[in-house]
């Protein structure tokens, strides 16, 4: 009952998340104006945004225009639900530093949504996730140390490789997802992830590539993905790292 309360709790949030997604990017309040249609620019009704129910009661149609509703906010709702309730089931506790891993991966679902549509965040949409990580735990310490040994790394590799290519290998934000991976997850699980974020990542890249489409592939999406599988498989990563290690 109490996942389902989280569950209840996370896809509210995914229906503020959508907003800021839709709006920041663009500059716009997320206060005023009110919610409406993007299209016919009607304010909504209240029960026009019940988080999913509305979606499937308007059968993913605006009430006023009938213009198609982006599956994006059901989508980005359910994810949002999942991600909390899934961080309550994880740590069977609700305090201060749940709540702060708990805002980590919703920040990093806004960025990996607003890098898919954009190719590009803003600033503090940067530096949210990273700051959220470092509080995750009580050895904040620890968490910024590994937060900055993850960022100076991936800074050297991203100067390294883009001297030898001649063009930018890497964005500012995927270096703070990088660090995110350190405060979050530790050395040597951070590494597992940034690894499972690249196999991810292999995926898209081979049907750009068979599709013979010329698209940038944004990387935070799938470090961001490997860093919660990482996180919530934690311990079957665990026992994978003591087989190769033993």
């Amino acid at each position: 009952m109490d996942i389902l309360i989280f569950f209840i709790f996370g896809i509210v949030i995914g229906s503020f998340l959508n907003v800021v997604i839709l709006r920041v990017p663009k500059k716009e309040s997320i206060a005023f104006p009110a919610s409406h249609c993007p299209t016919c620019k009607t304010p909504l009704k209240w029960w026009h945004n019940i988080p999913i129910f509305s979606y499937i009661a308007l059968k993913g149609k605006c009430a006023f225009c009938k213009e198609k509703i982006s599956i994006q906010y059901p989508i980005i709702e359910l994810i949002s639900g999942f991600i909390v309730a899934s961080v309550y089931y994880k740590t069977g506790e609700f305090n201060i530093f749940s709540l702060m891993l708990t805002l980590s991966f919703l920040s990093l679902l806004v960025s990996s949504i607003v890098d898919l549509k954009y190719k590009a965040i803003t600033y503090i949409m940067n530096v949210l996730p990273v700051t959220f990580a470092i509080f995750s735990s009580p050895n904040i310490l620890e968490n910024f140390t590994n937060a900055l040994l993850f960022a100076g790394g991936a800074v050297f590799i991203r100067d390294y490789i883009s001297a030898m290519i001649n063009k930018e290998a890497m964005g500012d934000g995927d270096i703070l997802v990088f660090a995110t991976m350190g405060a979050i997850l530790g050395i040597k699980f951070a590494l597992m992830a940034i690894f499972l974020g690249a196999i991810f990542a292999i995926f898209p890249s081979i049907y750009n590539r068979l599709a013979k489409k010329d698209l940038e592939l944004p990387f935070i999406p799938f470090l961001s993905l490997g860093l919660f599988v990482v996180w919530f498989f934690h311990f079957q990563f665990l026992r994978i790292w003591e087989f190769l290690y033993a």
